[in-house]
């Protein structure tokens, strides 16, 4: 999710206005009258009773009903499921049309992946040589280049393609075994080739695959692939170094790679390994900057005490960006700011004008007696709607900036974009409450729209309720100054009904929704949480006293109760301090009480800018800086920020 809220470079933001005035947009010229789009209930009834029929395609109350959806925007989809219902070969050159029509669309790749897949079984190399189109399915792209070699193409032509299908971290679809087969008979199976997908495998990949490709070694070479497969599944191997009799190059990376696992499980264990392995083992110097490099992160994530040792280690101009953000928090949880100010100076120069280390900059200043030229960083940094931006503008006491810049377009502009086939796809999906396949047909259309276009879009999208797509489509595009069409007030009902009952702050739960799903009712987390403030259902449980079934969250208003519910639950776990009460709700309640014990009292915003999970920090700056722009009233000091500075964590 997005954090920066300022109005983006000026560069991108110059281009952009730029493209508008070309096409003869003005950005707030005129006041732009809505497009409320009009739902044909009748056609939408008649669609969902073809569909139920579509099986039946050659009855007469299913062609009766699609005769009349001939304007309809959906009634291609009646095609596809007809189509996939009736893979045939007496039916290609329907299929090749309707693939042709609507190639790239989401009505493509649903009929093409079933057509290829069905004319692989058939055996029609030429037909599917015709359909197929480069996929990441490893089945349909092994078939792809055993139809080239079916069609005379030469071996050293295709088979090189096939090492990177082979190449990978898991097991792949039997479809590919034949071609597989041929290949390593012609000798493209090397020895390296196989310590690579071992690689793979055990860093990141499935680990089980390893003893099958042991196998493929020769046999004095297959030990170091099983001490491989021993270290993946336990890398406190890395401390007995009898394991490494021979020292060998092979040895020495996998010696390497245990070390790196080794210590995010038990540290100082690892620190003994390596410094035990440093006196027989020669690492290159790839090897020991990138276990000086693990070795410095997972000490700075767990708040060992010997972080600082190991950050020294790393040479600070080449610090990515994660390592310097590590390297610079030390100094700031030790409030060393002379040290910090050292290390701000000699920031390389792609990261001098990170509004993060100017604000860090001006403060270390200003602890330093220098108050005049860290006060003008401020002042600077205060004309950014941002975190830091509004943190400066506290230090200042001097109101917030919103920097907004409504667009604004004309009805026959809307109209223009609205009437692109995908657009009317998109838009009566959403209607019809089918919002992924809403948002395939939307990312299509934004696909094929100029940046003005996508403006308008999104514009047409905010009008018709459609919030997140609004928001996703102004990050794309990189149009950041319309502040409300970014930051709806979805759902306000809703929100201000629950938020009160609960007596916790509306613009809060706003700021949450809007962090946590962009208003998508039907968001899905890959952890598992769901709706718009993205529960875990035995959150969820546990706050209603009883059983949810599997789309009560889904439901706005009830995801919205309990949301609130919870947000109140944790301000109270937390003694009514919000900013705690943020980071519980992204990390998990204990996870801030472990990172809270023994310590010492330090300013919110050290401790914000030093909480130990990036997905956290991140999540709680954009939480605050949501919630001033939803609180937001111009002319007035922040509230909401002006605690943030005058609050200590800690003790």
């Amino acid at each position: 999710m997005e954090l920066i809220l300022k109005s983006v470079t000026v560069s991108l933001v110059q281009k952009v206005l730029l493209v508008i005035l070309a096409y003869g947009y003005g950005l707030g010229a005129f006041a732009s009258e809505p497009l409320n789009l009009i739902v044909d209930k009748v056609q939408q009834q008649r669609f969902i009773k073809a569909e139920k029929l579509v099986y039946k395609s050659n009855s007469a109350q299913y062609k009766s009903l699609y005769n009349h959806l001939h304007y309809y925007p959906l009634q291609p989809y009646l095609d596809l499921q007809r189509l996939l219902s009736n893979i045939h070969l007496s039916n290609a050159a329907e299929i090749s049309e309707f693939l042709l029509k609507y190639k790239g669309t989401p009505l493509d790749w649903p009929l093409r992946k079933k057509w290829l897949k069905y004319l692989a079984k058939k055996n029609q190399g030429i037909l599917f040589l015709q359909a197929y189109k480069p996929t990441s399915n490893a089945e349909l792209s092994c078939q792809h280049l055993k139809f080239r070699l079916a069609s005379g193409l030469p071996e050293s032509v295709v088979l090189p393609q096939v090492t990177k299908l082979w190449q990978v971290g898991k097991s792949q679809n039997k479809a590919c075994d034949p071609l597989f087969k041929r290949w390593q008979k012609a000798g493209y199976q090397t020895n390296d080739v196989v310590w690579q997908r071992i690689t793979l495998a055990a860093d990141g990949g499935k680990h089980t695959l390893i003893p099958y490709l042991t196998k493929l070694l020769p046999e004095e070479q297959q030990y170091l692939a099983k001490l491989w497969h021993k270290v993946r599944r336990d890398p406190s191997l890395v401390g007995k170094l009898k394991y490494f009799p021979n020292k060998s190059v092979r040895e020495t990376e996998i010696l390497a790679y245990g070390l790196k696992r080794l210590i995010w499980r038990y540290p100082d264990n690892a620190i003994r390994s390596y410094k035990k392995a440093q006196q027989k083992f020669v690492f290159t110097p790839i090897q020991l900057q990138q276990i000086n490099e693990k070795f410095a992160l997972a000490l700075s994530v767990k708040n060992h005490q010997q972080a600082q040792v190991w950050l020294d280690k790393l040479e600070f101009s080449a610090l990515n960006k994660n390592m310097l953000q590590w390297r610079l928090s030390q100094a700031l949880k030790q409030q060393d700011w002379q040290r910090l100010i050292v290390d701000l100076k000699q920031l390389p120069s792609k990261h001098k004008d990170d509004l993060k280390w100017k604000y860090w900059y001006a403060r270390a200043l200003i602890a330093t007696d220098a108050a005049e030229r860290g006060q003008y960083l401020l002042q600077e940094l205060a004309n950014e709607r941002h975190y830091y931006g509004f943190l400066a503008a506290s230090y200042l006491r001097t109101p917030a900036s919103m920097q907004h810049k409504p667009l604004a377009f004309s009805l026959a502009e809307k109209r223009r974009v609205i009437n692109y086939p995908a657009a009317k796809r998109a838009f009566e999906f959403y209607h019809l409450g089918r919002y992924y396949r809403a948002r395939s047909e939307w990312n299509y259309l934004i696909s094929q729209l100029t940046n003005t276009e996508k403006l308008i879009a999104a514009k047409v999208a905010n009008e018709n309720q459609w919030f997140d797509r609004t928001i996703f489509t102004l990050a794309k595009v990189g149009y950041l100054d319309d502040v409300a069409l970014r930051f709806p007030k979805a759902f306000d009902e809703e929100i201000n009904r629950h938020a009160n009952k609960e007596k916790i702050s509306p613009a809060w739960a706003f700021a949450i929704a809007r962090r946590e799903s962009s208003f998508m009712t039907d968001a899905h987390s890959p952890a598992g949480a769901k709706g718009l403030m993205q529960l875990m259902p035995n959150t969820a449980k546990s706050l209603k006293k009883g059983k949810i079934n599997r789309n009560y969250l889904l439901n706005a208003d009830n995801n919205i109760q309990l949301g609130t519910r919870y947000l109140k639950k944790l301000l109270d776990r937390n003694s009514g301090n919000q900013v705690l009460a943020t980071a519980a709700y992204n990390a998990g309640p204990h996870r801030v009480k472990s990172w809270l014990k023994n310590l010492k009292s330090i300013p919110a915003d050290i401790w914000i800018e030093t909480i130990p999970f990036k997905e956290t920090r991140d999540y709680v700056k954009s939480v605050l800086a949501y919630q001033e722009i939803y609180q937001h009233k111009p002319g007035q000091v922040s509230q909401l920020f002006e605690q943030v500075i005058n609050m200590n964590i800690g003790d």
